[in-house]
Formats: C-alpha cells, structure tokens, sequence
C-alpha cells in the first residue's frame, strides 16, 4: 500500500499542475449545497435574517479555501416579507402555503372571510367586469381569475389592485401545479392582497378565509461577499459570480431552500476559488456572491455602480446560477462583448464531449451577468435547466432530495479548461 501511495505522489508531481487543472471536488460541493439548504437560514430570505447568516457562511467558506482577500460588500434595499402568519382555507377546507397557494410578492396582509367573483374569460368583457362588481352582493370580495389571462389584461387588473378603483377586497389568481413563489418585485405594496392558488384548489369555492401578515422591511441592510485569489498579473482580471439569496419564508413553517437556486451556483464558486488558491492563475480572479439577486437583481446592479475593481479590467465574467439539475445540455446566455469567444466553449465541448450541446439563448434580466453585459462586460450565464430538478425552482422542494449534481463536474472543467485556452 506504501509503495502505490508513493506512486501516486511521485506521478502527480511530475504531471505538476496541469494534472490538477480540471480537479473539481464534488463531495465538497455537495456539503455547500445542503448546509445552504438547512433551516437555520430559513429559505435565505430576510424575514428571519436568513440572508445574513448565508452570507457570513459565504464568507467563512472563502476563507477556509484560502484566498487571499476577503469583504462584505453592504448595501440597503426595501423589501416585502412574509414570516408571519399564512393561513387560507375555502369553504371550510385549509390550504397549505406553499403547495395550494402562495403571495404575489408585494401583496399587503389580509385578514377576514371574503366571497368570491370568478371572471368570464371565455366572453371577457372589462365594462361588465367593473359593472358587475359595483354591485352590493359582490362587495368586498376576492376576484378569482387565471393569472396568464390577467397578464394579458394588465390594465385592468392593475386596476383591481388599487385602491377605489373597484369595491374588490383584493385577487386570487390560479396557476397550474408546482405553485411558484417569487421576490422580483417585492420593492413595495400595493394596495390590496394577491394570492396565487392551485386552479384544483379553488376550482368552485363560494367563499375564503385568508389570516395573513405581511412585513414591509425599509433599508434592510445585506451584502455581497467578495473574495480574491492574486494571479501572477494584477493589470486585469477574471470574475466569477454567483447569488447565495434566495425566496425566505411564507409564512412561519414554510420556507424555500434554494438547492438548486441557488446553493448550487455558490457551491461552484467556493470550490473554484479554493482550486484557484492552489493552482496560481495568470490573473486576479474575484469571486462575487451576491445578495438581493431574487429582489430583482439589486446585488449586481450594486456592485456594478459600486465595482471594487473597474469592470473595464474584467477579461471575462461567469455567472453561474441552478446548476444543479441533470439535463445533459446547457444553457448559456452572453453579453455582447463575450460572444466572440462562444466558439471556444463549443470547441471545448466538443472535444471532451463534457454536454450534448451549449443551447444559446438571448440575453436577458434573468440572473446577475445582466447589469454586466449592460455596461459592456464580456460574460457568459451558465444554467442547467429542464432537467429532472427544474420544475421545483422557487418551491419548497427545491431542496437536497431533488437537487441533481451531474452538470457540476463538467460545468467546472469546461470553465477551467476555456481559462487555459483563452
């Protein structure tokens, strides 16, 4: 046995670093996901200070993978919480939060029992929408309609959201099963309550009973985490970023851990920056774990006004977010800046067959490379999506059970080896 270890040990350094280039830890990163997951940060949200705790973890994460520079990046925003009560019942029957409704984000409180209007989308007509519900037996009562549908009536709806515009207590809007729950928007509060509800679950109800708290949060203050490994130049630099916020809390026993969105993509940057710790690069390389990424980008947009380095010196950026899924193809988006180096990863791709394909879409404010390619960063989005763990994104069952680690090896040694060649 002493003679092999001694083999191994003799063979490693004469292949030197270049053996350990593509060396990815994946019981390491599998850790990161589930200590993310665990209750003690409540869903990474801020009701319960979940955020604060995942970015001090973060922070002691860099730290143990030995960079050499690590910060809190602070900054403030506004935002709409719901860590009190959640209760909802139809005719006498209650509802889980989170399975059979949820809260658009910037809906107020609510409490009493209320009758329902359900909406004619079939012979849709908003003069006989607001007539009718002018009348004294639909007064006060929750207005039940198909979200999409109210998407497309935008106008009218809005209305139904504001105060005097209609004699409605507030909306319930249906969605079809898994129930989604989002923060985007969650800036403010609008005048009446918004519940989305499974269609099934309020399929034919006569009334509801809703007992719900909301907490409206003004200058909550988070931060983004920033670590550095110095390269061999200092003139320019590489990023690699990532978001450790996630939904929080609805209510006071439900909330989302994020496994998947997005543990995974703060899993892959610890681990990429202890690899870079151990295997010196050309240049600098930052590491941003960015909060307030889920309230509508608000850490990157941030940072990009506040950068700690100018965003002129970064060569290139990658932003990882849910990369814990299995789908054997890859989702990229790029900035303008950094599509000409697309045939590269393809060519990487191709060479060590490490996905089916890189699918390409248009960019868009879907994740925290946005605000970059806004300002002209070459970058590039990596997510691994529409696989066997992307139908429970922005539920409580994106959790360690349905996370998948496949993508995770390969996505690391397409990103180190595309380091090598560039």
């Amino acid at each position: 046995m002493r003679r092999f270890f001694t083999f191994i040990l003799v063979l490693a350094a004469v292949a030197g670093p270049s053996c350990l280039s593509q060396a990815q830890d994946l019981p390491r990163f599998r850790q990161i996901v589930r200590e993310l997951s665990r209750p003690k940060y409540q869903g990474r949200g801020y009701a319960h200070d979940g955020v604060r705790k995942a970015g001090k973890y973060v922070y002691r994460q860099f730290e143990k993978a030995g960079v050499d520079d690590v910060v809190f990046q602070p900054f403030t925003i506004d935002i709409n919480t719901f860590g009190g009560k959640m209760e909802m019942a139809v005719d006498g029957r209650r509802l889980r939060a989170g399975r059979d409704f949820s809260m658009r984000e910037y809906s107020p409180g609510v409490k009493g029992v209320f009758p329902v209007y359900y909406v004619d989308t079939l012979n849709y007509d908003s003069e006989r929408l607001f007539s009718d519900l002018a009348k004294p037996e639909n007064a006060n009562c929750m207005v039940v309609c198909d979200f999409f549908f109210t998407y497309r009536h935008k106008e009218d709806f809005n209305r139904l959201q504001t105060a005097g515009e209609a004699q409605n207590a507030g909306l319930i809007l249906t969605w079809n099963t898994p129930l989604k729950f989002y923060k985007a928007y969650g800036e403010k509060v609008v005048d009446k309550p918004i519940v989305w509800a499974l269609s099934d679950a309020v399929s034919g109800i006569r009334s509801v009973r809703l007992d719900i708290e909301n907490k409206f949060l003004q200058a909550y203050e988070t931060s983004n985490v920033i670590a550095r490994v110095d390269g061999r130049r200092h003139d320019s630099c590489y990023v690699f970023t990532a978001h450790y916020d996630h939904l929080g809390n609805l209510g006071k026993k439900v909330f989302y851990p994020g496994s998947n969105d997005n543990a995974s993509g703060i899993a892959a940057i610890i681990t990429l920056a202890e690899h870079f710790s151990k295997n010196q690069p050309e240049f600098d390389v930052y590491f941003i774990a960015f909060s307030g990424e889920e309230a509508n980008l608000r850490g990157s947009r941030w940072y990009v006004n506040n950068p700690v380095v100018p965003l002129s010196q970064i060569r290139y950026l990658f932003n990882i977010d849910m990369i814990g899924d299995d789908n054997p193809s890859l989702y990229c988006e790029l900035s303008q800046a950094g599509m000409p180096e697309f045939c590269l990863f393809e060519d990487i791709n191709g060479e060590q067959k490490l996905f089916d394909s890189l699918e390409r879409g248009e960019l868009a404010a879907n994740s925290d490379h946005y605000p970059f390619a806004e300002n002209g960063v070459p970058c590039i989005f990596f997510m691994n999506h529409e696989g066997s763990s992307y139908p429970f994104y922005h539920t409580p069952n994106d959790n360690p059970e349905t996370v998948r680690y496949e993508s995770y090896p390969s996505v690391f040694k397409l990103i180190c080896t595309f380091l090598k060649k560039l």
